[in-house]
């Protein structure tokens, strides 16, 4: 239970997110975002996220204080918010409400991840993966069940109070639904192994397209259940790790105790199959993920895999908004591919922020080189730092590459 002293603690940080979030400035990001998102952009737009947090702490921004577990994790959300805000904003808005999770319980498929893992810094979450194959054989396909929904109300109720008991009088307090991540291939990397994955799209088609497809009618039942049982989330200002406010969300006849997929953005990717051809990546990610994106509203799609010769099979996708651009793509031809039609989704390398030693001027000429690319193109441009896994200890290399960013979409 929450002390006094907890409590203290968590409302004394909450108001200062509070006069943040009552800024005019964050309704002018939020008003930059939709003109993207409706590929009507007034300038670039920048995001940081998924930040080496565990590098980050300056004169104990970040220490937590408090007792409680609930407590904490609220004081954790808190204070990384305004670490940033304080630090690297570029272009993230903060909204004056705490998103509290409804306690919603997925039984999965069936599978647990047997894996090893190597690792190089015991305070960072980032460690290496070798995942053992759990499904060498057809049998092995009937271990994978469908996932089935509850939702824990009394939990919920539980979480909520709390949460009123921390925020009222400072911060709005909402039940956030179910976080949805339905990428097809990710899971079965992690099952099998991405090598084995990939040695049986060649060897054992047949069994990888029952696979596949086992997955996607799993999806597609859990999001028969979370709508059924009103756990679907509302519209979402962020979508991995973009900004996702948009004109065009949630859809006519919205109702927000009930939300529809029809009124989210979904975000798929295939990082798996980056070495594989274009025809491979349509008969085995389009044909089984498209279903799952017909039901959303819009898609924000990929992630690290470069897909800059694989955008004919993207375009098949249904719904997409955003193309990821990934450290790994040509980008003259990606922005040629894209054009007018899509937002291009540029992932800066974040080895420039982890290199031995910091050069801010090659992340100028990096980021400046996407910026004119784009602009020759005419497509409109995001660009999102992402998969930080080490600044060396110099969390300034971050401060320092969100000046840099500000300034030049700025310019």
């Amino acid at each position: 239970m929450p002390t006094a002293k907890d409590i203290r603690i968590v409302r004394d940080l909450a108001r200062r997110v509070a006069e943040i979030a009552a800024l005019p400035v964050q309704e002018e990001k939020r008003r930059l975002w939709r003109a993207l998102n409706g590929l009507r952009p007034e300038r670039p737009m920048v995001m940081i996220d998924q930040v080496c947090w565990n590098e980050m702490n300056v004169e104990d921004e970040l220490t937590l204080r408090c007792e409680d577990v609930e407590c904490r994790n609220y004081e954790r959300q808190l204070r990384r918010t305004l670490y940033q805000w304080k630090h690297f904003p570029v272009d993230m808005v903060v909204e004056g409400y705490v998103a509290v999770p409804k306690a919603v319980e997925n039984s999965g498929f069936g599978l647990e991840i047997r894996e090893e893992t190597a690792v190089t810094d015991p305070t960072s979450e980032v460690v290496g993966h070798h995942y053992i194959n759990q499904l060498a054989n057809e049998e092995d396909l009937e271990k994978i069940k469908m996932p089935e929904i509850r939702h824990g109300a009394a939990e919920t109720e539980r979480r909520l109070a709390v949460a009123h008991e921390l925020f009222d009088g400072i911060l709005e307090v909402r039940a956030a639904g179910y976080s949805l991540y339905l990428s097809i291939w990710d899971p079965i990397a992690m099952w099998m192994g991405v090598e084995a994955a990939l040695y049986a799209l060649v060897d054992r088609p047949a069994f990888m397209h029952r696979l596949a497809a086992r997955v996607r009618d799993g999806y597609l039942q859990m999001l028969d259940q979370l709508e059924e049982q009103g756990l679907l989330p509302e519209p979402q200002p962020v979508i991995h790790c973009t900004g996702g406010y948009t004109d065009e969300l949630p859809a006519p006849g919205y109702d927000p105790a009930k939300p529809r997929t029809k009124d989210l953005w979904m975000f798929g990717l295939a990082q798996m199959f980056s070495t594989v051809s274009p025809a491979m990546f349509e008969e085995y990610e389009v044909q089984y993920s498209s279903p799952i994106f017909a039901r959303f509203g819009l898609v924000y799609y990929g992630c690290c895999d470069p897909l800059d010769l694989k955008m004919k099979q993207v375009r098949m996708l249904p719904r997409v908004r955003k193309v990821s651009m990934s450290p790994w793509v040509n980008q003259e031809r990606g922005a040629a591919e894209i054009g007018h039609d899509y937002v291009f989704s540029r992932k800066p390398n974040p080895a420039l922020v982890a290199t031995e030693t910091f050069h801010p001027e090659q992340v100028r000429d990096d980021l400046k080189a996407t910026i004119d690319i784009c602009k020759r193109h005419g497509c409109a441009l995001e660009l999102i730092l992402k998969d930080i896994s080490t600044v060396r200890y110099e969390p300034q290399r971050l401060w320092e590459w969100s000046r840099i960013a500000m300034e030049l979409v700025n310019g």
